[in-house]
Protein backbone atom coordinates (compact mmCIF):
# COMPACT_ATOMS: atom_id res chain seq x y z
CA UNK A 1 0.00 0.00 0.00
CA UNK A 2 3.07 2.63 1.17
CA UNK A 3 4.38 1.44 -2.53
CA UNK A 4 1.65 2.31 -4.45
CA UNK A 5 0.97 6.34 -3.10
CA UNK A 6 3.98 7.62 -4.82
CA UNK A 7 2.05 6.10 -7.97
CA UNK A 8 -0.91 7.17 -7.15
CA UNK A 9 0.41 10.91 -6.39
CA UNK A 10 1.78 10.69 -9.94
CA UNK A 11 -1.09 10.18 -11.52
CA UNK A 12 -2.94 13.07 -9.50
CA UNK A 13 -0.04 15.16 -10.37
CA UNK A 14 -0.47 14.40 -14.45
CA UNK A 15 -4.28 14.54 -14.30
CA UNK A 16 -4.18 18.39 -12.20
CA UNK A 17 -1.47 19.55 -15.33
CA UNK A 18 -3.97 18.10 -18.07
CA UNK A 19 -6.73 20.48 -16.86
CA UNK A 20 -7.72 24.00 -17.89
CA UNK A 21 -10.65 25.96 -17.52
CA UNK A 22 -11.19 28.82 -19.87
CA UNK A 23 -13.98 31.33 -18.96
CA UNK A 24 -17.11 32.37 -21.01
CA UNK A 25 -15.26 34.59 -23.42
CA UNK A 26 -12.12 32.74 -23.95
CA UNK A 27 -11.24 29.95 -26.60
CA UNK A 28 -8.31 27.65 -26.56
CA UNK A 29 -6.37 26.73 -29.85
CA UNK A 30 -5.31 23.45 -29.01
CA UNK A 31 -1.49 22.53 -30.78
CA UNK A 32 -0.90 18.44 -30.59
CA UNK A 33 2.80 17.70 -31.40
CA UNK A 34 2.97 21.25 -33.14
CA UNK A 35 -0.41 20.66 -35.63
CA UNK A 36 -3.93 22.43 -34.80
CA UNK A 37 -6.59 20.16 -33.32
CA UNK A 38 -9.23 23.20 -33.20
CA UNK A 39 -10.01 25.57 -30.72
CA UNK A 40 -11.79 24.19 -27.45
CA UNK A 41 -13.70 26.07 -25.17
CA UNK A 42 -15.53 27.71 -23.04
CA UNK A 43 -15.53 25.55 -19.77
CA UNK A 44 -13.59 22.32 -18.77
CA UNK A 45 -10.70 21.26 -21.17
CA UNK A 46 -8.35 18.10 -20.88
CA UNK A 47 -4.53 18.27 -22.27
CA UNK A 48 -2.38 15.62 -22.57
CA UNK A 49 0.86 16.40 -20.89
CA UNK A 50 3.92 17.14 -23.06
CA UNK A 51 2.29 16.70 -26.34
CA UNK A 52 -0.28 18.88 -25.83
CA UNK A 53 0.00 22.93 -25.95
CA UNK A 54 -2.86 25.36 -25.58
CA UNK A 55 -2.94 28.77 -26.40
CA UNK A 56 -5.76 31.54 -25.17
CA UNK A 57 -7.98 33.52 -27.52
CA UNK A 58 -9.83 36.15 -25.94
CA UNK A 59 -13.35 37.07 -27.98
CA UNK A 60 -14.17 40.09 -26.42
CA UNK A 61 -13.96 43.94 -28.19
CA UNK A 62 -10.57 45.53 -27.90
CA UNK A 63 -10.45 48.91 -27.99
CA UNK A 64 -7.25 49.81 -30.19
CA UNK A 65 -5.72 53.25 -29.44
CA UNK A 66 -4.22 54.57 -32.54
CA UNK A 67 -1.85 57.16 -31.71
CA UNK A 68 -1.30 60.42 -33.41
CA UNK A 69 -0.13 60.54 -36.99
CA UNK A 70 1.08 63.24 -39.00
CA UNK A 71 -1.20 63.94 -42.11
CA UNK A 72 -0.66 66.29 -45.50
CA UNK A 73 -4.46 66.33 -46.56
CA UNK A 74 -5.08 66.59 -50.39
CA UNK A 75 -5.47 70.35 -49.62
CA UNK A 76 -1.75 70.27 -48.82
CA UNK A 77 -2.79 70.71 -45.32
CA UNK A 78 -0.28 69.59 -42.79
CA UNK A 79 -2.75 68.11 -39.46
CA UNK A 80 -2.41 65.61 -36.60
CA UNK A 81 -5.28 62.99 -36.43
CA UNK A 82 -5.35 60.41 -34.21
CA UNK A 83 -8.12 57.71 -33.65
CA UNK A 84 -9.57 54.64 -31.70
CA UNK A 85 -10.58 51.30 -33.43
CA UNK A 86 -13.29 48.67 -32.16
CA UNK A 87 -12.22 44.84 -32.84
CA UNK A 88 -12.65 41.77 -32.12
CA UNK A 89 -11.31 37.85 -32.92
CA UNK A 90 -13.84 35.73 -34.94
CA UNK A 91 -11.86 33.05 -35.72
CA UNK A 92 -8.99 31.90 -32.93
CA UNK A 93 -7.13 29.35 -35.54
CA UNK A 94 -6.50 31.98 -37.83
CA UNK A 95 -5.96 34.69 -35.34
CA UNK A 96 -3.02 32.50 -34.08
CA UNK A 97 -1.85 30.95 -37.34
CA UNK A 98 -2.29 34.06 -40.02
CA UNK A 99 -0.27 36.52 -38.16
CA UNK A 100 2.46 36.15 -35.58
CA UNK A 101 0.58 38.85 -32.95
CA UNK A 102 -2.61 40.28 -34.38
CA UNK A 103 -3.07 43.18 -31.62
CA UNK A 104 0.48 44.56 -32.94
CA UNK A 105 -0.60 43.77 -36.63
CA UNK A 106 -3.50 45.29 -36.46
CA UNK A 107 -1.98 48.61 -34.82
CA UNK A 108 0.50 49.19 -37.37
CA UNK A 109 -2.59 48.54 -40.41
CA UNK A 110 -4.54 51.36 -38.21
CA UNK A 111 -1.56 53.75 -38.32
CA UNK A 112 -1.28 53.45 -42.15
CA UNK A 113 -4.94 53.37 -42.81
CA UNK A 114 -4.99 56.40 -41.16
CA UNK A 115 -2.69 57.97 -42.97
CA UNK A 116 -3.39 56.82 -46.43
CA UNK A 117 -7.19 57.37 -45.94
CA UNK A 118 -6.76 61.20 -44.29
CA UNK A 119 -3.96 61.87 -46.81
CA UNK A 120 -6.85 61.81 -49.94
CA UNK A 121 -9.28 63.77 -48.71
CA UNK A 122 -9.67 67.35 -48.07
CA UNK A 123 -9.59 68.79 -44.45
CA UNK A 124 -13.14 70.37 -44.99
CA UNK A 125 -14.08 66.57 -45.42
CA UNK A 126 -12.31 65.16 -42.51
CA UNK A 127 -13.88 68.25 -40.66
CA UNK A 128 -17.36 68.24 -41.71
CA UNK A 129 -17.77 64.10 -43.01
CA UNK A 130 -15.84 62.38 -40.60
CA UNK A 131 -18.87 59.77 -40.47
CA UNK A 132 -17.37 58.93 -44.37
CA UNK A 133 -14.05 58.84 -42.99
CA UNK A 134 -14.38 56.68 -40.34
CA UNK A 135 -16.60 54.44 -42.09
CA UNK A 136 -13.64 54.26 -45.36
CA UNK A 137 -10.91 53.32 -42.40
CA UNK A 138 -13.18 50.27 -41.04
CA UNK A 139 -13.71 49.38 -44.45
CA UNK A 140 -10.22 49.25 -45.43
CA UNK A 141 -9.57 47.58 -42.48
CA UNK A 142 -12.05 44.92 -42.03
CA UNK A 143 -11.31 43.96 -45.55
CA UNK A 144 -7.21 43.45 -44.46
CA UNK A 145 -8.05 41.92 -41.59
CA UNK A 146 -10.55 39.02 -42.30
CA UNK A 147 -7.54 36.69 -43.16
CA UNK A 148 -6.24 37.15 -39.73
CA UNK A 149 -10.46 35.67 -38.48
CA UNK A 150 -10.45 39.60 -37.31
CA UNK A 151 -13.46 41.89 -37.62
CA UNK A 152 -13.04 45.45 -37.16
CA UNK A 153 -16.54 46.73 -35.89
CA UNK A 154 -15.95 50.25 -35.61
CA UNK A 155 -13.49 53.23 -36.63
CA UNK A 156 -13.58 56.80 -34.89
CA UNK A 157 -11.38 59.71 -35.41
CA UNK A 158 -10.76 61.59 -31.63
CA UNK A 159 -8.83 64.96 -32.17
CA UNK A 160 -7.60 66.71 -35.41
CA UNK A 161 -4.81 69.09 -34.32
CA UNK A 162 -4.83 71.67 -36.58
CA UNK A 163 -1.71 74.30 -36.94
CA UNK A 164 -2.60 77.68 -35.73
CA UNK A 165 -2.09 79.98 -38.75
CA UNK A 166 -4.62 76.75 -40.14
CA UNK A 167 -7.01 77.90 -37.05
CA UNK A 168 -6.94 81.96 -37.57
CA UNK A 169 -7.99 80.92 -41.26
CA UNK A 170 -10.94 79.10 -40.49
CA UNK A 171 -12.28 81.36 -37.62
CA UNK A 172 -11.88 84.10 -40.02
CA UNK A 173 -13.92 82.37 -42.35
CA UNK A 174 -16.14 81.34 -40.03
CA UNK A 175 -16.66 85.40 -39.13
CA UNK A 176 -17.40 85.96 -42.64
CA UNK A 177 -19.83 83.17 -43.21
CA UNK A 178 -22.01 84.83 -40.11
CA UNK A 179 -22.06 88.17 -41.50
CA UNK A 180 -23.10 86.68 -44.75
CA UNK A 181 -26.00 84.96 -43.45
CA UNK A 182 -26.56 88.35 -41.06
CA UNK A 183 -26.98 90.01 -44.47
CA UNK A 184 -29.04 87.76 -45.79
CA UNK A 185 -31.41 87.78 -42.99
CA UNK A 186 -31.42 91.46 -43.20
CA UNK A 187 -32.39 92.10 -46.61
CA UNK A 188 -34.51 89.01 -46.34
CA UNK A 189 -36.37 91.09 -43.81
CA UNK A 190 -36.73 93.75 -45.36
CA UNK A 191 -37.92 92.36 -48.58
CA UNK A 192 -40.64 91.02 -46.52
CA UNK A 193 -41.22 94.26 -44.45
CA UNK A 194 -41.47 95.85 -48.16
CA UNK A 195 -43.80 93.22 -49.10
CA UNK A 196 -46.10 93.77 -46.42
CA UNK A 197 -45.98 97.34 -46.68
CA UNK A 198 -47.24 97.15 -50.32
CA UNK A 199 -50.14 94.66 -49.27
CA UNK A 200 -51.19 97.68 -47.01
CA UNK A 201 -51.04 100.47 -49.33
CA UNK A 202 -53.25 98.28 -51.69
CA UNK A 203 -55.79 97.90 -48.60
CA UNK A 204 -55.73 101.62 -47.89
CA UNK A 205 -56.12 102.59 -51.80
CA UNK A 206 -59.14 100.69 -51.78
CA UNK A 207 -60.53 101.43 -48.30
CA UNK A 208 -59.34 105.11 -47.68
CA UNK A 209 -60.88 105.36 -44.15
CA UNK A 210 -58.45 103.17 -43.17
CA UNK A 211 -55.39 105.36 -43.09
CA UNK A 212 -57.77 108.16 -41.16
CA UNK A 213 -58.24 105.41 -38.45
CA UNK A 214 -54.48 104.68 -38.40
CA UNK A 215 -53.37 108.12 -37.73
CA UNK A 216 -56.38 108.44 -34.74
CA UNK A 217 -54.50 104.86 -33.27
CA UNK A 218 -50.97 107.09 -33.94
CA UNK A 219 -52.38 110.24 -31.64
CA UNK A 220 -53.53 107.98 -29.31
CA UNK A 221 -49.99 106.21 -28.96
CA UNK A 222 -48.52 109.48 -28.84
CA UNK A 223 -51.18 110.92 -26.12
CA UNK A 224 -50.52 107.77 -24.19
CA UNK A 225 -46.77 109.18 -23.77
CA UNK A 226 -45.65 111.59 -21.54
CA UNK A 227 -43.74 113.68 -23.72
CA UNK A 228 -43.17 118.04 -23.69
CA UNK A 229 -44.09 118.30 -27.21
CA UNK A 230 -46.38 116.23 -29.27
CA UNK A 231 -45.89 116.70 -33.32
CA UNK A 232 -49.39 115.65 -34.79
CA UNK A 233 -48.67 114.21 -38.47
CA UNK A 234 -51.10 115.63 -41.16
CA UNK A 235 -52.54 112.68 -43.67
CA UNK A 236 -51.87 113.20 -46.82
CA UNK A 237 -55.13 113.00 -48.38
CA UNK A 238 -55.77 116.18 -46.06
CA UNK A 239 -53.03 117.96 -48.69
CA UNK A 240 -54.69 116.04 -51.69
CA UNK A 241 -58.35 117.08 -50.88
CA UNK A 242 -57.49 120.78 -50.57
CA UNK A 243 -55.84 120.70 -53.60
CA UNK A 244 -59.00 118.80 -55.67
CA UNK A 245 -61.11 121.63 -53.76
CA UNK A 246 -59.32 124.47 -54.83
CA UNK A 247 -58.98 123.36 -58.23
CA UNK A 248 -62.73 122.94 -58.13
CA UNK A 249 -62.67 126.35 -57.07
CA UNK A 250 -60.53 127.63 -59.99
CA UNK A 251 -62.85 126.14 -62.69
CA UNK A 252 -66.08 127.89 -61.31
Amino acid sequence: MLQALPAIGLILLILLASLRVLNEYERGVIFRLGRVIGAKGPGLIILIPIIDRMTKVSLRILALDVPNQDVITRDNVSIKVNAVVYFRVVDPVRSILEVEDYLFATSQLAQTTLRSVCGGVELDEILSHRDTVNNQIQSILDQHTDPWGIKVSTVELKHIDLPQEMQRAMAKQAEAERERRAKVINAEGEYQAADRLAEAAEIISKHPEALQLRFLQTMREMAAESHASTVLPLPLDFFSFNWKSRNRSEDE
